[in-house]
């Protein structure tokens, strides 16, 4: 029986464990092997392990100190599979990305400065810098506050991360086709990588109208089959070659928004139907929006201005992204808000 030091955090609106790289099995067979031991994966209902039987809540974040001058910490993110006996890291997360810095801090590798700390993260999985703002009042984390994001119940301190440099951080381009508009067996796609690589499709081209609930579109067969077949044609057009068994790219089916927000998705993560969107997601739809000529622009509502703060709608409720647009109209950087709080911290078994 392998154990180690773990701590349980929320991210988000997501929540899996957090370890030192170094209390890890240095072979990553053995440490994939560990980790879906602790998440009880494969099993549907992960009744053997940690997991939550839902692929936001069966996630990994490993963290060691950076050896790169411009950054604190190197984060890598893992995807254990529920049902299935697969660990990637084809994928950033932006959602456990929140519980980074915040476990940075606790275990040591950065020290935390009254007020706020800073703490600028590697994300490994795609090569891209994240600055968090973490609030440390008196020089430890405070996790209570009165920041609130949709999808999770109740009020935490707030966490801003700002992402930098993720066009194309895993296809190679932001429009990795090179074009605003592809056409894939009938239907009219965008495929862009703003940090997490997306198609981004009509809901109406799906035979759905965009407002159904993640209920509804789960027993969907036929909408789900469909969104595969599309998704593994568009894998080698993103540079992505055979998705069969990769986590991305994500499906985000887009629609004229209805709570006064900027633009309505329901996306697939690429199997099940997020309950809400993932943070680089959200980031990557809302810099669609703001793409002239791609499928988001025609159905979104842009404020104007070289600063646009962006309400990414979802099934529980909205997602802001910020963007900053240069004089060249290209997107510069995006920031988001979210909160984190420790579960537990201890040591976790695989059997």
């Amino acid at each position: 029986m392998f154990s180690a030091p773990c701590m349980w955090m929320r991210g988000g609106t997501s929540k899996g464990g957090y370890f030192l790289g170094s209390d890890l099995p240095k072979q990553s067979k053995e440490r994939d092997l560990f980790l879906m031991g602790i998440m009880g994966s494969p099993d549907p209902r992960q009744i053997d392990g940690m997991g939550g039987a839902d692929p936001l809540t069966s996630k990994i974040a490993i963290v060691k100190p950076s050896a790169r001058p411009e950054t604190d910490v190197d984060y890598l993110f893992l995807q254990v599979a529920v049902d299935r006996p697969l660990v990637s890291d084809a994928q950033n997360c932006g959602n456990l990305l929140a519980g980074v810095g915040p476990f940075a801090i606790e275990r040591g590798l950065v020290s935390a400065t009254k007020g706020t700390t800073s703490v600028r993260i590697f994300m490994e999985n795609t090569g891209q810098t994240a600055d968090a703002i973490i609030n440390t009042p008196d020089g430890s984390v405070e996790y209570n506050g009165k920041a609130k994001i949709d999808g999770v119940p109740g009020s935490a301190a707030a966490i801003s991360i700002t992402f930098k440099d993720t066009a194309g951080s895993t296809c190679g381009a932001l429009l990795p086709s090179g074009n605003f508009i592809d056409t894939i067996d009938g239907v009219d796609v965008t495929l862009i990588d703003n940090g997490m690589p997306s198609v981004i499709l009509r809901a109406r081209d799906m035979g759905i109208s965009g407002l159904e609930s993640r209920e509804e579109l789960e027993a969907n067969a036929a909408l789900k089959q469909r969104l595969e077949q599309l998704r593994l044609r568009v894998g080698p057009m993103m540079n992505l070659g055979d998705v069969a068994e990769k986590t991305v790219p994500k499906m985000c089916m887009v629609r004229l928004p209805t709570n006064g927000g900027a633009i309505s998705t329901r996306t697939f993560i690429p199997h099940r139907c997020h309950a809400s969107i993932g943070v680089l997601g959200a980031v990557t739809v809302a810099t669609a929006c703001a793409i002239e000529g791609s499928i988001a622009a025609d159905l979104a509502n842009i404020p104007a201005g070289y600063q646009k703060e962006l309400d990414i709608e979802h099934p529980i409720g909205m997602t802001t992204v910020m963007l900053d647009i240069g004089d060249d109209g290209k997107v510069g950087s995006a920031a988001i808000l979210r909160t984190a709080r420790k579960l537990f911290d201890g040591i976790i078994y695989a059997p």
